[in-house]
């Protein structure tokens, strides 16, 4: 039996940007706010930041019904290659990790992986790879 903290799901896209200018809009309020939204949304999120080890970030996605609030703190910026994060929201487990892994993918592309541990359920997990899903596409779309 798999149990809430061995759930855990792992998304790679590459986007055709420089890997510096994909890494720096993980940390831009600007670009973050134009990328983090839930599925079958455009409307822009709420978002402020401290991007340094042990900051806090704060990112209130926008749906035409609610606001879905999410926040976390920074655990590592190795710039231009990692970031990790915890994950607080409504539909994950406090102590939720999210790593970004940036890697060259050939002139002037980047492939990013996503990983994050520990939700709920599976449902939620299910849930998270379509969000992340979509806020990857919607990162491509913002960097083009």
């Amino acid at each position: 039996m798999t149990t809430m903290t061995d759930l855990e799901l792992t998304i790679s896209r590459t986007i055709k940007a420089p890997r510096e200018k994909v890494f720096d809009a993980w940390l831009s309020p600007a670009m973050l706010s134009r990328f983090m939204r839930p599925p079958s949304t455009t409307g822009a999120a709420r978002v402020e930041n401290n991007p340094v080890k042990g900051g806090r970030f704060s990112i209130v996605m926008v749906t035409p019904e609610k606001e879905i609030p999410h926040a976390g703190t920074y655990l590592a910026i190795d710039p231009h290659s990692h970031l990790s994060f915890t994950w607080e929201s409504p539909h994950s487990l406090d102590d939720s990790v999210v790593t970004v892994d940036f890697a060259e993918a050939g002139s002037g592309a980047t492939e990013i992986t996503l990983r994050q541990v520990k939700f709920r359920s599976e449902q939620s997990r299910d849930g998270h790879v379509e969000g992340w899903t979509t806020i990857l596409d919607a990162l491509d779309q913002a960097i083009a």
